[in-house]
């Protein structure tokens, strides 16, 4: 099954700082687990994009003003939700504010 597991920090950390990446990745990685996982730039230099009636818009900054946001992620194949959650307990503490894990979808929306 494959999960995406959502790091969330709060807004004050310093980017990157505490967050135990290493410990994820290498757990997961030597298990054959990780697919891939990213380090989010801060959020107040994205764009955020939609389109009303046919016309794009385009904000600049983060889409909410909020006091956690996405920091990193992480693409897991688990044989269980059960390890899915025991390799995001790697990642929890220090700045990170908690990591939501979440199963995949395919088309037909069933789990992956």
């Amino acid at each position: 099954m494959k999960f995406l597991l959502n790091v969330y920090v709060t807004a004050a950390a310093p980017p990157g700082e505490g967050l135990d990446h290493e410990r994820i990745l290498a757990t997961a990685a030597r298990s054959g687990e990780l697919i891939s996982g990213h380090a989010l730039a801060d959020p107040s230099i994205s764009a955020f994009v939609r389109v009303r009636d046919g016309v794009v818009a385009v904000n600049e900054g983060p889409y909410l003003q909020a006091l956690h946001h996405v920091a990193g992620q992480y693409l897991l194949d688990c044989d269980s939700r059960e390890r899915a959650i025991e390799l995001a307990g790697l990642m929890a503490g220090g700045h990170a504010w908690g990591v939501e894990v979440r199963p995949l979808m395919d088309t037909a929306g069933l789990e992956m």
